[in-house]
């Protein structure tokens, strides 16, 4: 009898364990009696998407919930753009935060930790894959919703007082210039000029800092955008056929990122108690690409996952319009995971950099700040 108990109760412990094993990988939170306090919140595209795209109607080419996306540290697909961790959940984990769900994901939430509202393929402007993604504004819709659920458990007092403690993380802008040469956007290429619509994707996320400040947001720090011109989606469409950057797109990237610069200095100026910190991802992430022995690489400009030259066709995994894919046998041999997002390892390296203060862009005259510092300011 005691040898069938036994038997018994190990069929049923393993039961358990499988069928609880995505919650043992993904966790929602069950908080501690003392929660933390500092939250962190996330807003962007698909570098920092963990998942939220998988709850909303849209094509497989702004989802990552198959395999063989997460092959690395999850071992099964979570919705991120690459084989495993994003910046965000390295990040997290310095700051002794668990991962931080997407805002979507079903089932009770509490929101203490904080909470990922970023979408891939979203943008600053509303008309980005308009249909297909979350775009900034109605991640700050979201963002509001959470705010009045810190209200509800903790009075408005207490709720702003959370909140001008946390940190917000920004990684937003490229898709609204990818997308003016992924799709058929002649109409705004002629409409505007380079800087005027450079202007307008910034004034729309100025808008949404602005808004999160009066809420009481005071500590953001920002990624500038990489250097997209370069990623093996878009060397593929070098008509040229050497399979260099796209001197248009570069051109469009590198006038935002000096205007974002700009603007977080201004901010400083305009808004009592604003602080920022501005990670170049630009020059860290081309520098890979350009010397990627120097940083453990032996491949800087061709996917791990994916097709055609550069396996720069959008395929890996299977589910997209093209079906067909080869995947690297060494992962970490490359900076690029798929067509257009980097690998687990090369994210680790930049939220290493960003947590130890190296390739910021640093403010002489107002000071800004690394996001290690942001955490630990009161």
């Amino acid at each position: 009898m005691l040898l069938e108990s036994l038997i018994s109760l190990f069929f049923i412990t393993l039961i358990f364990f499988s069928s609880n094993i995505n919650c043992l990988i993904l966790p929602h939170h069950n908080h501690h009696k003392h929660h933390p306090t500092t939250s962190l919140f996330i807003f962007g595209d698909s570098i920092l998407d963990v998942g939220n795209n998988n709850y909303i109607n849209t094509s497989t080419l702004d989802q990552a919930n198959f395999w063989p996306y997460g092959i690395t540290f999850f071992h099964l697909p979570t919705g991120r753009f690459s084989d495993g961790r994003l910046i965000s959940d390295f990040i997290a984990e310095y700051a002794s935060l668990p991962l931080i769900q997407p805002y979507l994901q079903p089932g009770k939430r509490s929101y203490y930790d904080g909470v990922n509202f970023a979408s891939a393929g979203g943008g600053a402007l509303v008309g980005t894959y308009q249909g297909y993604v979350i775009d900034l504004h109605m991640q700050l819709r979201n963002y509001k919703k959470v705010e009045k659920w810190f209200k509800n458990k903790l009075g408005d007092v207490k709720a702003k007082r959370r909140l001008e403690k946390a940190v917000y993380l920004f990684s937003i802008g490229t898709n609204d210039y990818a997308s003016l040469f992924f799709i058929n956007s002649s109409t705004l290429l002629t409409s505007y000029s380079k800087s005027e619509y450079v202007s307008m994707v910034i004034r729309n996320i100025t808008s949404v800092v602005n808004e999160i400040y009066k809420t009481g947001g005071r500590k953001f720090m920002f990624l500038n955008l990489p250097p997209m011109a370069c990623a093996p989606g878009i060397r593929i469409m070098d008509t040229t056929g050497k399979g260099d950057c796209q001197p248009e797109l570069s051109s469009y990237i590198r006038l935002h990122n000096d205007a974002i610069f700009q603007v977080l200095r201004g901010l400083t100026k305009q808004l009592p108690g604003f602080k920022y910190g501005l990670y170049d991802f630009y020059t860290s992430t081309l520098q890979r690409v350009n010397y990627p022995s120097k940083y453990g690489y032996k491949e800087g400009k061709t996917a791990c996952c994916g097709t055609g030259k550069f396996r720069g066709v959008p395929s890996c995994g299977g589910k997209r319009h093209v079906k067909e894919y080869e995947l690297c046998k060494n992962i970490d041999d490359h900076i690029f995971w798929d067509f257009l997002h980097l690998t687990e390892k090369a994210y680790k390296q930049m939220a290493d950099e960003m947590w130890s203060n190296e390739n910021y862009i640093h403010d002489p005259h107002h000071g800004s700040y690394t996001i290690k510092h942001l955490f630990h300011l009161p």
